[in-house]
C-alpha cells in the first residue's frame, strides 16, 4: 500500500475504531445496569431518602422538631434540622447519609465485579479474541463503573427531592453561612453536590477495580473492596492516625456541605478532587499494569 492510500485509510481506521469503542462500552453499559444485582442497589440507595423524609415527617407531626447541628454544625445533622422547613434539605440530607457507606460500597461492588466476574465467568477471554484490546476493555469497565458512580447519585438526589415535594414545603433555600437564596439556585446548588458526590467515588471506583484484576472471583474482589472501604472508614476516625487521614480516599468526602456556604468554601473541595485524581492514577496503573500482563487462558 502506498503512502498515499495509507494516509487516506487513516481516518477510516480510526472511525471503526470509535465504532468499536462505542459499541463496547454501550454493551458494557447495557449488561451492567441489566443485571438484578444493579437494579438491587439502586432500589435501595433510592429508598434511603423516602426512608429519612417519612421517618422525619413522623417525628414533626406532632409538632416537635428534629435535632441537629447549628448553622455551622455542616453535613447531615445541619441538613436534617432543615427538612421541615424545606423538602430540598432533604437531597443534601441523603447524599450526606448514603456517602459514607451506601454509595461507596455499590461502587464497590460493581468496580470488583468488573474484571473478575468476568474471568470466573470465562467470558473474559472471549471479549479479548474481538479486536478490543485490554487497555481499551479495561478503560472501557472504569468508564462504565464512573457512569455508574453519577447514575447511583442522581437516583439518590432525584428520589429525595421526590420525597422532599410532597412531604414538605420548597421555597427559598437558607444556607449553612445563615444568608438566602432563592429556590432555583438551591436547586443548581443541589446539581453540583450531586456531581461532587460522584467524583469523590473516583477513588474506590479505580481501588475495586485494581482488586478486580487480581483474582477471577467476583465475589471475592468485591468483598475485599468493600472490606477496604470499611477499614479506611474505621482507621480516618481515630485521632491517632491524624497524620496520614488526609491520605485517605474518604476523608474529604463530606466537603460537599461547603458547597452550602456563601460564599461557597473552595479548598477541601479541591483537596477532594486532586485526591480522588491521585487514587484514579494510581490505582489505574496499577490495574491496567496487571491486567495486561493477566494471564486469561485458565
Amino acid at each position: 500500500m502506498s503512502r498515499a492510500e495509507t494516509v487516506a485509510a487513516a481516518p477510516v481506521v480510526r472511525a471503526a475504531r470509535f465504532r468499536w469503542t462505542f459499541g463496547l462500552f454501550r454493551s458494557e453499559l447495557a449488561m451492567t445496569f441489566r443485571r438484578w444485582r444493579t437494579l438491587a442497589l439502586l432500589a435501595v440507595l433510592a429508598g434511603v431518602p423516602i426512608l429519612i423524609g417519612v421517618a422525619v415527617k413522623i417525628e414533626t407531626s406532632g409538632g416537635s422538631g428534629v435535632g441537629g447541628g447549628g448553622p455551622e454544625g455542616g453535613g447531615g445533622p445541619a441538613f436534617i434540622a432543615q427538612i421541615t422547613n424545606n423538602g430540598l434539605f432533604l437531597v443534601f440530607t441523603a447524599l450526606a447519609a448514603t456517602l459514607p457507606f451506601f454509595l461507596p460500597m455499590s461502587v464497590g461492588v460493581i468496580a470488583g465485579d468488573a474484571v473478575a466476574g468476568e474471568a470466573g465467568a470465562g467470558t473474559l477471554r472471549y471479549l479479548l479474541v474481538a479486536p478490543a484490546g485490554r487497555t481499551r476493555l479495561l478503560l472501557t469497565k472504569y468508564a462504565t463503573t464512573m457512569t455508574f458512580c453519577l447514575v447511583a447519585t442522581l437516583v439518590v438526589a432525584v428520589s429525595a427531592l421526590a420525597t422532599g415535594a410532597v412531604l414538605f414545603p420548597l421555597g427559598d433555600l437558607t444556607t449553612i453561612s445563615g444568608t438566602t437564596i432563592g429556590f432555583g439556585e438551591g436547586l443548581g446548588r443541589a446539581f453540583l453536590i450531586a456531581l461532587a458526590v460522584a467524583l469523590s467515588l473516583v477513588g474506590i471506583a479505580a481501588l475495586g477495580l485494581f482488586v478486580s484484576t487480581l483474582t477471577n472471583s467476583g465475589i471475592a474482589a468485591m468483598a475485599t473492596t468493600v472490606g477496604l472501604l470499611i477499614t479506611v472508614q474505621i482507621l480516618d476516625q481515630i485521632p491517632q492516625l491524624h497524620a496520614i487521614q488526609p491520605y485517605f480516599f474518604s476523608h474529604y468526602w463530606l466537603s460537599f456541605a461547603d458547597l452550602m456556604r456563601e460564599p461557597v468554601y473552595w479548598t477541601e473541595l479541591v483537596k477532594n478532587l486532586e485526591l480522588q485524581a491521585l487514587y484514579a492514577a494510581v490505582f489505574g496503573s496499577a490495574a491496567w499494569a496487571r491486567f495486561t500482563a493477566k494471564d486469561i487462558t485458565a
